[in-house]
């Protein structure tokens, strides 16, 4: 119908103008960015690195066992001896920039896809295996490595960040940007549009807690691209709630490191909380369920290509930092022992005895689960010497 309402002013019905997307992969983006693509330094204003080239060898090193690690998990998957797995690959600057960025106090919420900052954190990367394979329910206590279970549901560790922050705030554990605590959520683009997490952006400005937001932007939230999330930048949210955002390479490793860590103090000092948008792209499937084939173009992901973030340190390594071809043999070989003895302890896990799980729900059993264990427990038997 073209014809408005009666009594109803025409401009109701006025065409609504399209939203405006994103610049594609093959446009300019700003952000912070101290390394590019071809491996070369680059300055900024406001940011700068202050670690030698043996940390970036360091970085190096992470970021080649990380991707080797998640290449051996999908395999695994592949082969069946995990139900899913959610790869990192494309997006290893980002976290390994980040996670090491933390201090011994800082503490993580991750989603179910920091592979790279669990790295950094010291989680045993088999207990990662764990989850996906059934056998456990996160196989790590989060107070060992100041890094939480890996969390399901979209965008519900940052609620659970900011409550933790807040109790850092509570505990006058904040004050010294150095020694002080703070705490860091990690969330994708898809995850922007949840409501938890802008109740997060809420209650983290209000009561100025010590919180780091970090939004791997990867460009896809699952098969939505992130036209379909924002209209704007994500980082430019930050200012609708009253704290301040930036937008970081999140292929550079150098720059991902040197915001997180400013952004760190300013919690740790008791500045209140920062939005970081890490823009970056997702170079595989969301998990090993999916089909990126169905929904993007291989150009964008040829073009991406071009910007890895190994790649880039890797050129400036041999470039600018004389580093030889023993340092990467040497990283090659220890990336492939990793994914050996990974594998060797996945295919090694025993299978879960499931009435044990019922041990790990209270502290002290209630009436109510004891009757549901002994339900199962019923149940069960009642399959047994058929077949």
């Amino acid at each position: 119908m073209s014809e408005s309402m009666p009594g109803t002013p025409p401009e109701v019905f006025a065409p609504v103008e399209a939203p405006v997307s994103p610049p594609r992969a093959a446009e300019e983006v700003e952000f912070v960015q101290l390394l590019t693509p071809e491996g070369e330094r680059v300055e900024h204003p406001e940011y700068s690195f202050d670690l030698d080239d043996e940390a970036i060898k360091g970085f190096y090193r992470d970021m080649t066992l990380v991707r080797r690690i998640d290449a051996e998990a999908t395999a695994l998957q592949r082969q069946g001896e995990l139900g899913l797995w959610a790869s990192l690959l494309g997006q290893e600057a980002a976290q390994i920039g980040s996670g090491r960025a933390l201090n011994d106090k800082d503490m993580v919420f991750p989603t179910y896809r920091e592979h790279g900052v669990a790295w950094c954190q010291g989680v045993d990367p088999l207990h990662l295996l764990g989850l996906f394979r059934g056998v456990d329910q996160g196989g790590w206590s989060p107070n060992d490595h100041n890094f939480q279970l890996y969390t399901i549901v979209i965008g519900a560790q940052t609620l659970h960040a900011t409550g933790y922050a807040m109790g850092q705030q509570r505990d006058h554990a904040v004050g010294d940007p150095d020694n002080g605590e703070a705490t860091i959520a990690y969330f994708g683009d898809g995850a922007s549009s949840q409501g938890d997490v802008n109740e997060a952006f809420i209650w983290s400005s209000v009561f100025n807690a010590p919180v780091v937001f970090f939004c791997q932007n990867n460009q896809w939230a699952i098969s939505e691209p992130i036209d379909r999330q924002t209209r704007i930048p994500l980082y430019q949210r930050a200012a609708g709630f009253g704290f301040p955002g930036v937008r970081v390479d999140g292929n550079d490793v150098l720059a991902t490191y040197a915001v997180t860590q400013q952004a760190l103090k300013r919690a740790r000092e008791g500045s209140g909380p920062t939005l970081i948008e890490a823009y970056t792209y997702r170079m595989g499937a969301h998990t090993t369920s999916d089909d990126p084939t169905k929904y993007r173009l291989s150009e964008d992901l040829e073009h991406w290509k071009l910007k890895d973030p190994i790649e880039r340190l890797h050129a400036y390594l041999t470039r600018h930092a004389g580093v030889g071809h023993d340092f990467f043999d040497q990283v090659d070989a220890e990336a492939d022992k990793v994914a050996a003895e990974l594998r060797a302890g996945c295919l090694a896990m025993p299978d879960p005895v499931l009435t044990d799980y019922f041990q790990h729900v209270y502290v002290d059993e209630t009436p109510q689960l004891a009757e549901q264990r002994d339900q199962y427990v019923a149940y069960s038997a009642s399959f047994e010497g058929e077949g």
